[in-house]
């Protein structure tokens, strides 16, 4: 294991097709896996999960939230030094207009409405779990900064 681990930091690495989002140390992450939130820290057993839309809240070395990402669809991998993301999407919750959130949301509940086939159907359920997901991030962003947090 790594110097790192000793430390009690882990690697945490977020990808999309376009970018590196994200490659820093950091005392925890929290992930939206397939099968619900999993928190990781150094020693974490091997994993390889699936991705749920959600937010990735990265905590720094006090142990608080310092960064929120929310993602869509992929995979993340962890091992006991290291957590990484490959995502479909990501962007900071704190980058989010409501106004996208809820149009989104919107295009995908009436997509959804008229979706008669069934790969169609398939396709605008994702899109409407994704859109339900970020206007929660949104709603849970604007809810910390009433109660002065974040």
């Amino acid at each position: 294991m790594s110097e790192t681990v000793s430390l009690g930091l882990v690697q945490f690495e977020l990808v999309t097709p376009a970018r590196v989002v994200q490659s820093e140390y950091v005392y925890m992450v929290t992930v939206p896996g397939g099968d619900g939130d999993f928190g990781v820290l150094p020693k974490h057993a091997p994993l390889l999960t699936t991705l749920r839309p959600g937010t990735i809240d990265i905590h720094g070395q006090d142990g608080k939230v310092k960064d929120r990402i929310f993602v869509e669809e992929g995979f993340a991998e962890v091992t006991p030094d290291r957590c990484t993301v490959l995502a479909e999407e990501a962007m900071r919750v704190d980058d989010i207009h409501r106004d996208f959130a809820e149009s989104r949301l919107k295009k995908a509940t009436d997509a959804l409405m008229s979706a008669e086939e069934p790969g169609v159907r398939i396709g605008a359920e994702r899109e409407l779990r994704a859109a339900e997901a970020m206007v929660e991030a949104v709603d849970e962003r604007d809810k910390a900064k009433q109660q002065g947090q974040h």
